[in-house]
């Protein structure tokens, strides 16, 4: 059954099975284990950045299509929710269905338009083109201020079963408040879990294994009969909306929206790391990437602090390890996973599995 859910698509590799494991359990167990709220927002933030990365490697890990516009389509799922929500003044479950069907929509119309117009050039030029499509999409989402709330962003209420105030039950369940965010939070863990699962069918079907090839060869390819501009399309397409399911999630964790939550160029440049870091061409390297990215992300500067305070007074190492140099350390990680990892983690814990297997 395990083989057919992930789409005969195994982990190949006992260490990557064991942590791919121990993240669905640490994320399925987060609320009861780690019940503050920082830690609730790190699990919920990588959630949402496995989905929104996932959908991402589909493009430029299995297609071999670089894209700058993915925000894009990650703000518009977030934007759906946040208008839909904040035009209501009780959102129930319609709204929000409301609200990311309309997402949807737009995001299917803009990723078929920029994929049929800008498919058809070179790989560097649609780069560019999308990068210049997300620049003037955000500077309209920060411009058109009676519909999107501009630079403040949009402050919203959720349907009532996931607001915070909501409580489920009036005593902790094995440490935990079973309250709306906790419902929220595992409606974050059953929506990842069933689109990763969605994006696992999607890239082993006949579809995914004409995108490879389309990667490893578009001339072959084509030569050999298939449309690669349809394909391509396709794949576009179906990122975008990944992404804006993403986004979707993403708004009605945080109840606010704004043009440097969702749209961001920051937000593009974690995803091109995490891509990398994890390994391009698999959807496991997205969730592990996005678990060590996110992790270090929020938590490198607190071991920082706690290191510095080991070597207080020792001139040179606590200069180095100041918490307000967490930037550069984390700059410095990431160079060091390049290096030892070419093909990300999970490339290189699948590569050792089969040099053993040889042997």
């Amino acid at each position: 059954m395990i083989r057919s859910l992930l789409s005969h698509d195994l982990p190949r590799s006992k260490l990557l099975a064991a942590l791919l494991i121990a993240t669905v359990l640490g994320l399925a167990l987060t609320p009861f284990i780690f019940p503050g709220t920082k830690a609730l927002n790190v699990a919920a933030k990588i959630l949402i950045f496995i989905v929104l990365v996932s959908s991402y490697d589909l493009l430029l890990g299995y297609t071999g299509i670089v894209s700058f516009a993915h925000t894009m389509f990650f703000g518009i799922g977030a934007y759906g929710v946040a208008i839909a929500c904040s035009r209501a003044e009780d959102p129930g479950w319609g709204t929000v269905l409301t609200g990311i069907g309309g997402a949807l929509g737009i995001s299917l119309v803009l990723s078929l338009v920029i994929g049929l117009f800008s498919l058809r050039v070179k790989a560097i030029f649609f780069a560019m083109i999308t990068m210049a499509v997300a620049a003037a999409f955000m500077t309209l989402a920060s411009q058109l201020s009676e519909i999107t709330g501009g630079e403040d962003g949009l402050s919203f209420k959720v349907p009532e079963a996931l607001r915070p105030s909501t409580e489920y039950f009036e005593e902790p369940v094995l440490g935990a408040m079973i309250d709306g965010k906790f419902a929220a939070y595992y409606l974050l863990f059953v929506a990842t879990v069933v689109l990763v699962l969605l994006l696992l069918r999607i890239v082993n079907s006949p579809f995914g294994r004409v995108l490879q090839a389309i990667r490893e060869n578009d001339f072959r390819a084509e030569a050999i009969g298939y449309r690669t501009v349809v394909y391509r399309t396709l794949s576009n397409v179906l990122a975008a909306l990944f992404a804006t399911a993403a986004g979707a999630l993403l708004a009605l964790w945080l109840r606010y929206n704004g043009p440097d939550t969702s749209l961001s160029l920051e937000i593009m440049l974690d995803i091109l790391l995490i891509v990398v870091i994890g390994g391009m061409g698999t959807i496991y390297g997205a969730v592990i990437g996005s678990v060590l990215f996110v992790l270090a992300q929020n938590y490198l500067q607190d071991l920082m602090k706690l290191g510095a305070g080991a070597v207080e007074g020792i001139p040179v190492l606590s200069q180095l390890i100041a918490p307000d140099r967490w930037l550069l350390w984390m700059g410095l990680l990431f160079v060091l996973a390049v290096y030892h990892f070419p093909f990300g983690v999970v490339g290189r814990l699948r590569l050792g599995a089969a040099a053993k297997a040889r042997e």
